[in-house]
Formats: C-alpha cells, sequence, structure tokens
C-alpha cells in the first residue's frame, strides 16, 4: 500500500520549506514539492484582491506541476499562500496554511497554523503554534547525532553557539558578538565549545567567531552542514542568536539545554521580540545579560500537529 501524501506548495525558501515538510512527517504522511512563483510584484499584488473577490484563477502564479492523488495541500509563506489555496481548490482536498497569511482571507484556508507572536485573530480554523514547526522524529535527530560524531567526538559536556545572520530589525555587530563569545567562554570553563554559523552570517562575524578556541566549529562559507539537531541534543548550554527563530525553536523543542539567547534585536516590539519575550515568559529560554540562566523547559507542540490533523480530517 502506498503511503499517503501531501502536496507542498513552496516559494523555494529553507525556513519555509522545511516547515512543510515537518508537518507532514508529524503527522506520518510523505509528500512532494512543486515550486511556486510570481512573474513580478505586480502580480503578486494582484493575488490578494483576485482572493478577496473569491475568485479561483492562476494567471498570477507559476506552479511546477504535480502529479498524482494527494489528501492535502500544504503552504507556508506569502508566495506559496494563494498558490497552495488554488491548488487546493482544483483538486478539491483540503489546505493548510503554515504562517500567518496576511492580507488573504482566512476562512477559506482549512487549517492555519498560525506563530503566536502574530498575535492572530480567534478564528476556529486557526491554531495559534508558539514556536516555528521542526522535524518531529526521533530518528530524524538521531541521524543528526550520528553524521555529527563522524566529524566530533565530545570528550566532555558541550556547550553551542548558534550564529544566524541580520536582518530589517536585527543587527549583528563585531563587538558585541565578541563581548558574548568572551562571556561565553568565561563562564562555561570545562565545556567542549561548539559553534556554527548560518548562510546569513556577514563574513567579519565569521572571521571573528572563527579566530575563537571553539573545540568544533562549522563555518559555513567554508562547509555546509547542519550541527544543529546534535547540538539540541548533545549540549548542556546552547546559546543561539535572537533573529533565528528556526534555530531557536529546535533548541526550545528538543534535548534537555539551558537555552540563551544572544539579544539582537533593534525592535523588542517586532515578532521577533515578542517570539523572545513569549519564551522567556514560559522559562524555555533566558536572554542572555552576562550571567547564566536556568531556563530550559521544553515545549511540546504535539497537540498542534493533532488538532490540525482534525481540522484537516487526515
Amino acid at each position: 500500500m502506498n503511503k499517503k501524501k501531501l502536496l507542498i506548495v513552496t516559494d523555494g525558501k529553507a525556513g519555509h520549506e522545511n516547515q512543510s515538510k515537518a508537518f507532514c512527517r508529524a503527522l506520518d504522511y510523505g509528500f512532494d514539492l512543486a515550486l511556486a512563483s510570481y512573474p513580478t510584484r505586480f502580480h503578486k499584488a494582484l493575488s490578494y484582491l483576485i482572493d478577496r473577490l473569491g475568485l479561483v484563477v492562476d494567471f498570477p502564479f507559476k506552479i511546477e506541476t504535480a502529479e498524482g492523488y494527494y489528501d492535502a495541500v500544504v503552504c507556508a509563506g506569502s508566495t506559496a499562500f494563494y498558490p497552495g489555496k488554488i491548488a487546493g481548490r482544483r483538486r478539491g482536498i483540503p489546505v493548510v496554511a503554515i504562517l500567518y497569511p496576511s492580507g488573504y482571507k482566512k476562512m477559506n484556508f482549512d487549517c492555519i497554523l498560525a506563530p503566536s507572536f502574530d498575535r492572530p485573530r480567534p478564528y476556529p480554523n486557526i491554531i495559534p503554534v508558539p514556536v516555528n514547526l521542526s522535524a518531529p522524529d526521533e530518528a530524524f535527530y538521531a541521524e543528526g547525532v550520528a553524521a555529527f560524531r563522524q566529524r566530533h567526538t565530545p570528550a566532555k559536556p558541550g556547550v553551542a553557539v548558534i550564529i544566524g545572520g541580520p536582518n530589517a530589525i536585527a543587527a549583528m555587530r563585531v563587538e558585541e558578538m565578541r563581548r558574548d563569545l568572551d562571556r561565553i567562554f568565561a563562564l562555561t570553563p570545562g565545556h567542549e565549545h561548539w559553534l556554527t554559523t548560518s548562510r546569513r552570517t556577514p563574513p567579519a562575524i565569521e572571521a571573528l567567531a572563527d579566530s575563537y578556541p571553539f573545540d568544533y566549529k562549522l563555518i559555513y562559507s567554508r562547509e555546509k552542514f547542519n550541527p544543529i539537531p546534535a547540538f539540541v541534543s548533545l549540549c548542556e548550554r546552547v546559546f543561539v542568536t535572537a533573529e533565528s527563530t528556526g534555530m531557536i525553536s529546535e533548541a526550545v523543542t528538543r534535548g534537555a539545554a539551558h537555552v540563551e539567547i544572544l539579544m539582537n534585536i533593534k525592535k523588542k516590539g517586532s515578532k521577533f521580540g515578542r517570539f523572545i519575550a513569549d519564551l522567556e515568559r514560559v522559562q524555555a529560554a533566558h536572554v542572555f545579560d552576562g550571567a547564566l540562566g536556568r531556563a530550559n523547559n521544553k515545549i511540546d507542540i504535539t497537540p498542534v500537529y493533532e488538532k490540525a490533523r482534525a481540522l484537516l480530517k487526515l
């Protein structure tokens, strides 16, 4: 018997696509990917109007052809929301939106997994989610740990540093990062120190981090490997930059590590700031202030998946 499958309509962004894949794995469904895009910004803007008018048309966007039967459509991100909705309507199957589909009609999505920090309105088809979705199965993390151990054999308890990159509301300055790294090494003697940067990390920050005596280091511009499943599974403490919501989400849902946030958010009232504040409130993370916190409560999002399964009748 073939495994049931979902169709992921993707915008090609890893952070969005990975959440869609995590959703499929959590419900024990296979999946296929169909890439959606708009020719111009005007065409994307037009999709909001067409959706509000209740029309079912596909001319504003392009989407890869996906053949076969699917039980539902999954879409994440503004470029994927309308194409995903139309793909579901064309097939007569439910549509789930991951992230909040601002500007689109909410009630003709069958299920919306909306981040709590977006403060979504209480529609019956909206399920607030406290963190980004990440792979829920033990096998995924076991494979990550095994792959990491092929590269490094830990000899002491681990402390991990996960560095993302700047965005519209998050800065990344060399002197601030130097201050935080100095404090981390001073506060955690007797531990191994592990590092990963990301595709968004500026060269100057990578060079700074590379100059410290990490026992294991992954400089993303030189090597493409994801050590984060191992970091969150094995470490006693994980430090992660505040704008890295996906990596923070893994740290507060997996393992037993105390989670420290390197606060580089310029606007605390932004959605990133609200995300961090919500995690602090439930003692899942601590904003690093030069002293070590005790926040290591882990967030269970299993009920989110079960509610989604019920709404979608899967």
